[in-house]
Order: C-alpha cells, then sequence, then structure tokens
C-alpha cells in the first residue's frame, strides 16, 4: 500500500517537472494545430515569416528582460525606453528632429545607420543603469523606479519629437528591419543571434551563475563574496542595451520611429519571459524558455488575428494566460517540492 503511495507521488512528480520543462512547447503546438485546422493558410511560409518577423521586436526585449527577472527584479518601463532610444536613433539617423512626417531621405545630413544604432543601445544601456543605480543605491524597489522610468521615457520621447513621427531612412538602415537573408526576416535572424548569445552567457559564465544565484536568494550571494549591486545594475544595463536594439529593429521596420511606440509592450514582454518558464521570483528560467514564450504570444496573436478576433479582446485574453502561467507555475513547485 505504501510502495503504490510512493509511485503514485513519484509519478505526481514526473510529470510535475515535465511540464515544467515543456509546458510552453507543448501548448506552442497545440495552438498550432488549433490554427491550422481553423484556417490552413495559418502555415503558409509566408505567415510563419510574418510571425517570425513580429515576434523579434518584443522577443529581444524578453531577451533582457529575462536576465531581469531571474534576479527577481521587473522593468515595466520597456516600451517607453523603446520608444525613447528610436527617437534617438531616428534623430542621429535622420540628422536631426525637423524631418518629422517627411519620408524623403534626400537632402538630409544624417549620419547613417551604423551612428543611429550605436545611438540607440548607448542611450538604453545608460538609461537601464540609471534605473538599476537607483534601485541599489537608493533602495527603491524596481517596480516604483520603473514605473517612474515608463512616464519619463515617455515624456523625453515627446519632448524630442513635439509629440510627432520622424520619418524617412536610407535604404541601408531599412534592411535591418525589412531585409530577408534568403527566405528568413533579417529581424528574425538577430533575434535569433541574441538568443543564442544569452543563452551561452547564462549557461555557461559565471556572470550568468552569479545572475541566479542572487535571484534565488540574494543574501546568500552577498555571503558568498559576490557583488550583488553590480550585477542588479547590470541586468538593467543589458534589457535597456536590448530595448535599444529593439528600437533601432522596429524603426528600420516601420521606416519611422513614433512617440507612441512601445504602449503595451511590457505586458508582452513580461507575458514571453514567465509564460517561457522564468519564476517571477527569480532564480529559475532560461532563455529557451522565453524564446518559446514569445513565439507562443507571436502565434497566439497571429492566429487570432486570423480569426478576425478585434486587439481588444487579444489583450485580454494575454492578460489571462499571464495570470494563468504564473498560477500554474506556482502550483507545479509546489507539487515538485511534495
Amino acid at each position: 500500500m505504501t510502495s503504490t503511495t510512493e509511485q503514485t507521488g513519484r509519478s505526481g512528480i514526473n510529470v510535475a517537472r515535465l511540464l515544467m520543462s515543456f509546458g510552453p512547447l507543448m501548448f506552442l503546438a497545440v495552438l498550432i494545430i488549433i490554427f491550422t485546422v481553423l484556417k490552413p493558410s495559418f502555415i503558409d511560409p509566408i505567415n510563419l515569416f510574418n510571425i517570425l518577423r513580429q515576434i523579434s521586436i518584443t522577443g529581444l526585449i524578453a531577451l533582457g528582460m529575462t536576465f531581469v527577472i531571474l534576479t527577481a527584479g521587473i522593468d515595466l518601463s520597456v516600451g517607453s525606453l523603446l520608444a525613447f532610444c528610436g527617437m534617438v536613433a531616428a534623430v542621429v539617423a535622420k540628422g536631426g528632429a525637423a524631418n518629422t512626417l517627411s519620408l524623403s531621405t534626400s537632402g538630409t545630413q544624417g549620419y547613417g545607420w551604423f551612428a543611429a544604432l550605436l545611438a540607440a543601445v548607448i542611450v538604453g544601456a545608460l538609461a537601464g543603469g540609471m534605473q538599476g543605480f537607483a534601485i541599489t543605491r537608493l533602495k527603491v524597489p524596481p517596480f516604483v523606479v520603473t514605473l517612474g522610468g515608463l512616464t519619463v521615457f515617455r515624456g523625453l520621447t515627446l519632448t524630442i519629437s513635439n509629440g510627432g513621427p520622424i520619418s524617412g531612412f536610407d535604404a541601408s538602415m531599412r534592411w535591418f528591419g525589412t531585409g530577408l537573408i534568403g527566405p528568413v526576416p533579417v529581424p528574425a535572424i538577430i533575434f535569433a543571434v541574441a538568443a543564442i548569445l544569452c543563452h551561452i552567457v547564462l549557461r555557461y559564465t559565471r556572470y550568468g551563475r552569479a545572475v541566479y544565484a542572487v535571484g534565488g536568494n540574494a543574501e546568500a550571494a552577498r555571503l558568498s563574496g559576490l557583488r550583488v549591486d553590480r550585477i542588479l545594475i547590470s541586468v538593467y544595463v543589458i534589457v535597456g542595451f536590448f530595448a535599444g536594439l529593439a528600437a533601432f529593429v522596429l524603426s528600420a521596420r516601420l521606416n519611422s520611429s513614433e512617440a507612441v511606440a512601445g504602449i503595451g509592450y511590457e505586458l508582452t514582454v513580461i507575458s514571453a519571459v514567465v509564460i517561457g518558464g522564468t519564476s517571477l521570483f527569480g532564480g529559475i528560467g532560461s532563455v529557451g524558455g522565453t524564446v518559446v514564450g514569445a513565439a507562443l504570444i507571436g502565434v497566439l496573436q497571429n492566429g487570432l488575428q486570423f480569426n478576425n478576433v478585434s486587439s481588444y479582446t487579444q489583450s485580454i485574453v494575454i492578460g489571462l494566460i499571464l495570470i494563468l502561467a504564473v498560477a500554474f507555475d506556482r502550483w507545479l513547485k509546489s507539487r515538485v517540492r511534495r
């Protein structure tokens, strides 16, 4: 009797561990099957590459957010920071903010795509570093600091642009958002390369192990000799860097930098990370899970659009899935601990 009970318990734990590891991937496969049955054209290569292009923007930020959430932090400012970095990149690319609403690339004295990219990622990293400094040195909770950042960066974006877009970039910059390498969109390749690098950093480097240690138990990490404050600042620098990179790619894709860009991205990004299995309480998660989470949300949004579901309803669905993902994660962990 006892033996049977123990075997049942072990079986339950094994199923829970299996779901923790492969649950998001299984859910993604189920979604693809459902949407394909409803609309067979869903798996058309053109649509699949379109999904890859769509998820690359939020996916890039989600990679950085993975580092933050692994340390039990949060960054609510990423959408506004993306808009700010995109506007900075546009100003550099166009040589000023005077060319708003102009799609012409002639007669401008811009500094080129490389300077625009450099400006976007540097501004993003510096902004993230400042937020990390406020969190660690001023001892203000990440939620409060980044909520303030959400407002500050949006205000700076509106100030630079006077509320309007800056449009009309040269072909070399637009290639990063609309170009193809073979059949694969360039943004998807950028996302894939960034994901591989982040996976290597988190899985195989001393820094990656330190990030997990801080998220698991910050005080124990400090007592073991890790410089916890520096690690915490660094993860906000990383998410800021990726917000800048995503801003550059988005501006290149749209041929425009807009003051309203990135609104609501924080929900999508955090959802991708959490649905992918990264714990909001820190110390558990992976880049691979985040990639699957980003793909899952991209497939969900695209599939709902294919079936003429309104964008308002899509937001409701994603919000509910986020809540259920966190609840499911907590339930699985409680099953494994028993």
